[in-house]
Protein backbone atom coordinates (compact mmCIF):
# COMPACT_ATOMS: atom_id res chain seq x y z
CA UNK A 1 0.00 0.00 0.00
CA UNK A 2 1.15 3.74 -0.94
CA UNK A 3 0.18 7.11 0.42
CA UNK A 4 1.10 9.97 -0.14
CA UNK A 5 1.36 12.68 2.60
CA UNK A 6 0.80 16.05 1.51
CA UNK A 7 1.66 17.84 5.46
CA UNK A 8 3.11 16.99 8.96
CA UNK A 9 -0.65 17.02 10.17
CA UNK A 10 -1.58 14.37 7.15
CA UNK A 11 1.32 12.27 8.82
CA UNK A 12 0.24 12.36 11.81
CA UNK A 13 -3.42 11.62 10.76
CA UNK A 14 -2.21 8.27 8.90
CA UNK A 15 0.09 7.55 11.84
CA UNK A 16 -2.94 8.22 14.51
CA UNK A 17 -5.34 5.70 11.95
CA UNK A 18 -3.08 2.66 12.38
CA UNK A 19 -2.26 3.04 16.18
CA UNK A 20 -6.10 2.94 16.30
CA UNK A 21 -5.84 -0.55 15.04
CA UNK A 22 -3.47 -1.92 16.82
CA UNK A 23 -4.46 -4.12 20.11
CA UNK A 24 -0.45 -4.49 21.38
CA UNK A 25 1.74 -6.79 20.65
CA UNK A 26 2.34 -5.65 17.55
CA UNK A 27 6.12 -4.13 15.65
CA UNK A 28 6.35 -1.49 13.21
CA UNK A 29 9.84 -0.29 11.68
CA UNK A 30 9.64 2.91 10.35
CA UNK A 31 12.34 3.30 7.71
CA UNK A 32 13.56 5.92 5.29
CA UNK A 33 16.62 8.51 5.05
CA UNK A 34 17.17 11.15 7.71
CA UNK A 35 14.42 14.08 7.98
CA UNK A 36 11.80 11.62 6.11
CA UNK A 37 9.12 12.15 9.13
CA UNK A 38 10.12 8.83 10.53
CA UNK A 39 9.63 10.49 14.07
CA UNK A 40 6.41 12.69 12.81
CA UNK A 41 4.71 9.25 11.86
CA UNK A 42 6.01 7.74 15.60
CA UNK A 43 3.96 10.97 16.88
CA UNK A 44 0.49 9.99 14.97
CA UNK A 45 1.35 6.82 16.36
CA UNK A 46 1.63 7.76 20.06
CA UNK A 47 -1.27 10.14 19.15
CA UNK A 48 -3.45 7.19 18.23
CA UNK A 49 -2.18 5.54 21.76
CA UNK A 50 -3.21 8.74 23.53
CA UNK A 51 0.18 9.51 24.07
CA UNK A 52 0.71 13.42 23.48
CA UNK A 53 3.14 13.94 20.36
CA UNK A 54 5.05 16.24 22.50
CA UNK A 55 6.53 13.35 24.65
CA UNK A 56 7.90 11.55 21.41
CA UNK A 57 11.19 13.16 20.47
CA UNK A 58 13.88 11.33 18.01
CA UNK A 59 15.67 9.17 20.74
CA UNK A 60 18.77 9.27 18.21
CA UNK A 61 20.97 9.35 21.78
CA UNK A 62 18.53 7.41 23.68
CA UNK A 63 18.11 3.46 22.24
CA UNK A 64 14.91 3.39 23.85
CA UNK A 65 12.31 5.43 25.09
CA UNK A 66 8.90 3.83 26.37
CA UNK A 67 5.80 5.69 27.02
CA UNK A 68 2.23 4.74 28.30
CA UNK A 69 -1.08 5.42 26.60
CA UNK A 70 -3.54 3.19 25.51
CA UNK A 71 -0.73 0.51 25.23
CA UNK A 72 2.87 0.62 25.97
CA UNK A 73 4.81 2.68 23.25
CA UNK A 74 8.00 1.18 23.15
CA UNK A 75 10.08 4.02 20.97
CA UNK A 76 13.76 2.80 19.63
CA UNK A 77 15.92 4.46 17.56
CA UNK A 78 18.84 2.83 15.87
CA UNK A 79 20.82 5.22 13.84
CA UNK A 80 23.27 5.02 16.59
CA UNK A 81 23.75 1.12 16.28
CA UNK A 82 27.05 0.19 14.20
CA UNK A 83 26.43 -3.68 14.25
CA UNK A 84 23.61 -5.50 15.10
CA UNK A 85 25.11 -7.20 17.89
CA UNK A 86 25.19 -3.98 19.58
CA UNK A 87 21.48 -5.01 20.87
CA UNK A 88 21.98 -7.50 22.19
CA UNK A 89 22.97 -5.65 25.48
CA UNK A 90 19.99 -4.18 25.40
CA UNK A 91 17.67 -7.35 25.93
CA UNK A 92 15.99 -6.43 22.66
CA UNK A 93 13.98 -9.93 22.90
CA UNK A 94 12.30 -9.09 26.02
CA UNK A 95 11.21 -5.99 24.58
CA UNK A 96 9.95 -6.85 21.06
CA UNK A 97 8.01 -10.10 22.00
CA UNK A 98 7.34 -10.25 25.94
CA UNK A 99 4.94 -7.46 26.35
CA UNK A 100 1.98 -8.34 24.92
CA UNK A 101 0.11 -4.66 25.86
CA UNK A 102 3.22 -3.11 24.03
CA UNK A 103 3.49 -1.44 20.59
CA UNK A 104 6.65 -1.18 19.37
CA UNK A 105 8.44 1.00 17.11
CA UNK A 106 11.69 0.61 15.72
CA UNK A 107 13.25 3.50 13.45
CA UNK A 108 16.54 2.64 11.32
CA UNK A 109 15.18 -1.16 11.55
CA UNK A 110 18.01 -2.23 8.65
CA UNK A 111 20.68 -1.61 11.76
CA UNK A 112 19.28 -4.81 12.87
CA UNK A 113 20.17 -6.93 9.83
CA UNK A 114 19.67 -10.86 11.07
CA UNK A 115 17.80 -9.99 14.53
CA UNK A 116 15.09 -8.15 12.12
CA UNK A 117 11.28 -9.52 13.52
CA UNK A 118 9.86 -12.20 11.68
CA UNK A 119 6.09 -10.25 11.66
CA UNK A 120 6.15 -6.57 11.55
CA UNK A 121 4.14 -3.99 9.87
CA UNK A 122 6.87 -1.30 7.75
CA UNK A 123 6.26 1.73 7.06
CA UNK A 124 8.73 3.38 4.45
CA UNK A 125 8.84 6.97 3.89
CA UNK A 126 10.79 8.58 1.03
CA UNK A 127 10.73 12.23 -0.10
CA UNK A 128 8.56 13.43 -2.90
CA UNK A 129 8.28 17.21 -2.30
CA UNK A 130 9.07 20.10 0.23
CA UNK A 131 6.31 19.16 2.17
CA UNK A 132 5.27 15.78 0.82
CA UNK A 133 5.98 12.48 1.75
CA UNK A 134 5.42 8.87 0.31
CA UNK A 135 4.75 6.23 3.00
CA UNK A 136 4.92 2.68 1.57
CA UNK A 137 3.32 0.38 4.37
CA UNK A 138 3.71 -3.58 3.70
CA UNK A 139 2.69 -6.31 6.43
CA UNK A 140 4.99 -9.51 6.60
CA UNK A 141 2.69 -11.93 8.94
CA UNK A 142 -0.71 -12.85 8.96
CA UNK A 143 -1.65 -10.79 11.69
CA UNK A 144 0.14 -7.72 9.85
CA UNK A 145 -1.63 -8.54 6.60
CA UNK A 146 -5.27 -7.70 8.39
CA UNK A 147 -4.19 -4.34 10.05
CA UNK A 148 -2.88 -3.04 6.70
CA UNK A 149 -6.56 -4.13 4.78
CA UNK A 150 -7.81 -2.46 7.85
CA UNK A 151 -5.50 0.44 7.84
CA UNK A 152 -5.96 0.97 3.75
CA UNK A 153 -9.95 0.78 4.88
CA UNK A 154 -9.71 3.91 7.42
CA UNK A 155 -7.29 6.17 5.08
CA UNK A 156 -9.18 5.38 2.00
CA UNK A 157 -7.58 7.56 -1.14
Amino acid sequence: MQKLSRSVNQSLAIGKILAQNLCGGEIILLSGPLGAGKTVFAKGIAQGLGISKNNIISPTFVLLRIHKGRHILQHFDLYRIKDAREIFALGYEEYFYSCPNAVTIIEWPERLKFLLPREFLKVKLSFKGTNKRLLGITARGAKYKKILEKINEDIGD
